[in-house]
């Protein structure tokens, strides 16, 4: 009886030995039933950009800016006519007797040229600004998309900005501005301005050598 007893004892302590090295043996998934997916890891890391620079660099925006300056000048150019004239009936005006038919008639004229020069100047000035507003805000929503796509695929969990133009110890302003800056200190690995500027230029932007999406050199 001692010997069945013991031997009872030892076998439930091989089975018990052997458990965790069937807990851990993989189990076998029946063929047509989809795998279990590991979750992913979260994501941990932290990145930089330099908004400013980008849009320093972002070639769509610096057309579109250009094309913009060029329309500006035209305006100008044209309102600069309006004021000439206007300038012009006031140097005639000079010519005529205050109180004559003559005078009363080039005085409201003059007048509804004034009127007319400020009205333009100002609507003329309220369209500028809002077509810049929009350019900006269609490259500043192209970066908001181009940094998003770009960290859900490196595991990136937080972007944040900087400014990575260097401070000028002679200027008080900068100097200030410098030592307001929220990022004290960043590694250049974690500095995505290069990566993001180029997923935004794509072929847009060429280097001498012809090679598409090149990025300007980039000063850390």
């Amino acid at each position: 009886m001692n010997r069945q007893i013991a031997s009872i004892v030892c076998a439930a302590v091989v089975a018990l030995t052997q458990v965790p090295a069937l807990a851990q043996a993989p189990v076998a998934v029946p063929q047509g039933q989809p795998q279990q997916v590991q979750p992913a890891s979260p994501m941990s890391h932290i990145a930089v950009i330099d908004v400013g620079y980008i849009f320093k660099n972002h070639a769509r925006f610096k057309a579109a800016m250009d094309k913009m300056k060029d329309e500006v000048m035209a305006a100008e150019n044209a309102l600069k006519a309006d004021r000439d004239r206007i300038n012009g009936l006031m140097e005639q005006l000079k010519g005529f007797n205050v109180g004559t038919p003559e005078y009363k008639k080039l005085e409201a004229e003059i007048a509804k040229g004034q009127g007319d020069f400020n009205v333009n100047a100002q609507l003329q000035k309220k369209d500028f600004m809002d077509r810049e507003a929009k350019v900006y805000l269609q490259v500043y929503t192209e970066i908001e998309k181009a940094v998003g796509q770009f960290a859900r695929e490196h595991g990136i969990a937080v972007v944040f900005r900087f400014d990575g133009d260097p401070v000028d110890g002679a200027d008080r302003n900068q100097i200030l501005r410098g030592i307001t800056k929220p990022i004290v200190h960043y590694e250049a690995g974690n500095d995505i301005t290069p990566d993001i500027l180029k997923m935004l230029n794509g072929a847009a932007v060429a280097d001498q050598s012809g090679r598409p999406g090149a990025v300007p050199a980039r000063t850390r």
